[in-house]
């Protein structure tokens, strides 16, 4: 590329804020297409990105180029899609009728899926499937804050090349892998916990400190691993200790697990899944596209998934405003009612 290349956020939300304000910090240029919501936020107050390490970034609100309208996609060199999964389809719609020859597009979003809906509709442009391991709360104000970590995990591809000195500069290596299904699964066993932080109503750290919430997960993780075996899929190894033993470690005493998990996976005092911020703005979950897709798996090799389909109802009563004030003890004893 003979200039800088122009890279846009397209769903600028907690997650898109958080990478697209960390590249534009550190002199990418970024544009940043998002709802009317974020957008007036960003626009009053700019950007403040921090994470539990430490890092503290501010992008001066006259320095942010964010708009609701799709314009800027026309110039864009890379795109960074980081909408909803239901929202993917209309997302690649609008991509197809707007961009370049050429140019590159990464989905950095929940679930599985997301980068052959966009590929089906984006035929001859570039499309890969990415994944951000580590949570992002919106503080309010323009701040956002990545309360856990992780490394942005990338399909392996040759078209990165332009953009990976961006993203290291930022703070933000591009890890890059041959096999992105068995990275996207390990990380879809993680996010099974995301349902029940939205029914704890606790911060991750507290709830996992809990075995009462942890044997949940466990429930939860050991039936998506069983499903996973039937269908041959080997999930990826993202921590020190292999996926397989996680569960077990989940129901270790409060004291072993919390000594392991330290050593295993940093968390914030403060975070919570994204799940639980979509219940309590009122938003529709993506849990369809979480435990969803362990029922779906389940049933294509002729199995059930009766812990993760419980969740997700539970979800789904959440969404419509049944939402129950649960303990850890009364979910375990609902889930395990829910396998026989």
């Amino acid at each position: 590329m003979a200039s800088a290349p122009v890279i846009v956020v397209f769903g600028a939300g907690s997650i898109g804020c958080y990478v697209g304000g960390r590249l534009a910090a550190t002199g990418a240029t970024v544009r940043f297409i998002g709802r009317e919501r974020i957008v007036g936020e960003v626009r009053a107050h700019g950007l403040h990105l921090t994470d539990w390490q430490g890092a503290d970034l501010k992008v001066p609100a006259a320095d942010v180029r964010i708009g609701t309208e799709p314009d800027a996609l026309a110039s864009a060199d890379l795109v960074l899609v980081t909408v909803k999964s239901a929202a993917t389809e209309d997302a690649a719609r609008t991509l197809a009728s707007r961009l370049k020859p050429g140019t590159l597009v990464i989905s950095f979003q929940n679930g599985l899926h997301n980068a052959e809906v966009l590929r089906g509709l984006l035929r001859g442009r570039p499309v890969l499937t990415g994944m951000v391991p580590f949570n992002v709360a919106a503080q309010g104000q323009g701040h956002f804050h990545a309360g856990s970590e992780g490394t942005l995990e990338v399909e392996r591809h040759a078209a990165l090349a332009p953009f990976v000195e961006a993203f290291a500069r930022a703070g933000l290596p591009l890890k890059q892998h041959a096999d992105i299904v068995a990275v996207q699964w390990a990380k879809l066993l993680f996010n099974l916990n995301n349902a029940l932080n939205a029914l704890a109503d606790l911060p991750l750290k507290e709830e996992l400190s809990q075995r009462a919430w942890r044997r949940c997960l466990a429930l939860a993780q050991g039936e998506a691993f069983a499903v996973l075996a039937r269908a041959g899929v080997k999930p990826a190894r993202l921590t020190p200790l292999p996926p397989g033993w996680i569960p077990l470690l989940l129901l270790s005493p409060d004291a072993v697990f919390a000594t392991l998990a330290k050593k295993m996976l940093a968390i914030d005092p403060k975070a919570r899944s994204s799940m639980w911020d979509d219940l309590h703005a009122g938003r529709k979950t993506e849990v369809d596209y979480l435990n969803g897709e362990v029922v779906r798996l389940a049933s294509k090799h002729g199995l059930r998934a009766p812990v993760n389909a419980r969740l997700v109802a539970l979800i789904h009563e959440a969404e419509a405003g049944n939402h129950r004030a649960w303990t850890g003890e009364a979910l375990l004893a609902d889930l395990e009612s829910a396998k026989r």
